[in-house]
């Protein structure tokens, strides 16, 4: 790229994230990347050569990859992410290459509670949680419950600490009297396994919310305030912002009448510009937030950072950083981020191009 070194990147070949970065290639007029599929490199069969730049993007969307991280080819079994986050980091750490992403921001930004860590000591506004760093392990319910009553919450999200796309994710209110309303996309099946559906359910009966939270206790749970959010035409909203070599270029808005917003849990894509209005003056520091999380993982290419509008959307908190939070087919840049004219990995290839000028100046 604008040199003699080729780029490599470690995915799924034929998968649509390898196909949207081989498109901003081409587009760009670059050589296509050489593709090595996490089945290679899992299987200790892949090589690179000492001149390759090698990206890391999601093994995710491989049954084969699936079974070979987490021993399942289910991909709506819960169980198994604390696996699935030990093989993959070891993966990642193994890889005998030049790397674009490294793994060792990559094993903070897929562990929630380390992440949260870092970015509270870093002075990013995130939700409070008592989990947060190198918090002692959560047991299950009884834990969650004696963190809610220590640090005064009656609201909180529970989340897998190494889960993805909502996996695991309960959103819990408790009131007086011992009550509790858990919303979540876990089921338990016959067996007492736990599952993901594509339907967001209630659970008001203490001992189920318990017997959940128990089940995905082993594979670490990370807690956390539950914020109240702003609303966008009646609907609860947030933000997901792509940041790319530490700017902010994409963005979409995503609405809910559930309190996880993401898209196949019935959430859907806003109106970007009606949020923008709302925001007023208070873009530019939203922005400024998102770039300041992105700023805590310099060894990342580029990360989605969920970002969480207060009522009134003039105070924000990132509820997460995303490593492969790019996936944003077909979207254009917004007006004054710099990438206007393209995707989200057209703006990684300028990057990457704008990274190699520098380095031959």
């Amino acid at each position: 790229m604008n040199g003699p070194a080729p780029l490599a990147v470690v995915g799924i070949p034929g998968n649509r994230r390898l196909t949207g970065f081989q498109e901003a290639l081409r587009r760009a007029g670059l050589p296509a990347a050489r593709e090595v599929s996490w089945r290679e490199v899992l299987g200790g069969r892949a090589e690179f050569a000492p001149a390759e730049l090698v990206r890391l993007d999601s093994p995710g969307e491989d049954p084969v990859v699936e079974r070979l991280l987490r021993d399942t080819e289910d991909p709506t079994r819960v169980e198994g992410s604390a696996l699935w986050y030990r093989r993959f980091i070891d993966a990642a750490r193994g890889l005998r290459a030049q790397l674009l992403d490294e793994p060792s921001d990559l094993a903070v930004l897929f562990d929630k509670r380390l992440c949260h860590g870092v970015l509270a000591d870093a002075g990013v506004p995130v939700p409070p949680a008592p989990t947060s760093g190198a918090a002692a392990p959560v047991g299950g319910w009884h834990d969650v419950r004696e963190l809610m009553a220590e640090a005064g919450l009656s609201r909180v999200f529970v989340k897998l600490a190494h889960g993805s796309s909502a996996s695991g994710v309960l959103a819990i209110a408790t009131a007086g009297g011992g009550r509790v309303r858990a919303t979540t996309s876990v089921r338990r099946d016959a067996a007492g396994g736990l599952f993901n559906s594509l339907r967001v359910a209630t659970y008001t009966a203490e001992t189920e919310v318990g017997a959940i939270v128990d089940a995905l206790a082993p594979d670490g749970l990370h807690v956390e305030r539950w914020l109240p959010k702003g609303t966008l035409h009646g609907r609860t909203a947030d933000l997901r912002v792509v940041v790319v070599g530490g700017r902010a270029t994409h963005a979409v808005v995503r609405t809910s009448r559930w309190p996880m917003t993401n898209l196949h849990l019935g959430g859907a894509r806003g109106d970007f510009a009606a949020a923008r209005a709302v925001l007023g003056e208070h873009w530019a520091q939203a922005l400024a937030i998102c770039e300041q999380a992105a700023a805590c993982f310099p060894g990342f290419s580029r990360v989605g950072v969920d970002l969480l509008p207060a009522p009134g959307w003039r105070r924000f908190a990132v509820g997460e950083v995303n490593a492969f939070g790019d996936l944003l087919p077909g979207l254009r840049g917004f007006d004054g981020g710099g990438a206007e004219s393209g995707d989200t990995y057209d703006a990684q290839v300028a990057a990457l191009l704008r990274t190699r000028r520098a380095a031959h100046a």
